[in-house]
């Protein structure tokens, strides 16, 4: 029997579809493999590898599981909290940068 996808699922589909999603990957990703922005320009992440993403960090198959996995639905949590976090940090840069111009 296949499990059907609900809220946390539509949820990360949703994340994967976000380019501002895509782009913290891309950031995430040179800073865990110490590469140059010339090595791995913004916008390198598709939406199809984030979703990968979040299949791999979750331990799933499909993201339909994230609806009935106590466990991958968690680390989806921390995922977008995560995310989150950077969203407020580049905010903020650009407020700094915004500010000296």
């Amino acid at each position: 029997m296949t499990e059907k996808g609900g809220q946390q699922a539509r949820r990360a589909a949703l994340l994967c579809q976000n380019v501002r999603f895509g782009l913290y990957l891309d950031c995430r990703r040179r800073q865990a493999k110490a590469l140059e922005y010339r090595q791995l320009p913004d916008g390198t992440h598709s939406p199809e590898d984030c979703a990968d993403f979040i299949r791999h960090s979750c331990g799933i198959q499909s993201r339909a599981e994230l609806d009935h996995n106590d466990t991958a639905r968690a680390m989806l949590e921390r995922i977008v909290a995560d995310y989150q976090r950077w969203e407020r940090q580049q905010r903020m840069l650009d407020q700094i940068a915004g500010g000296m111009a």
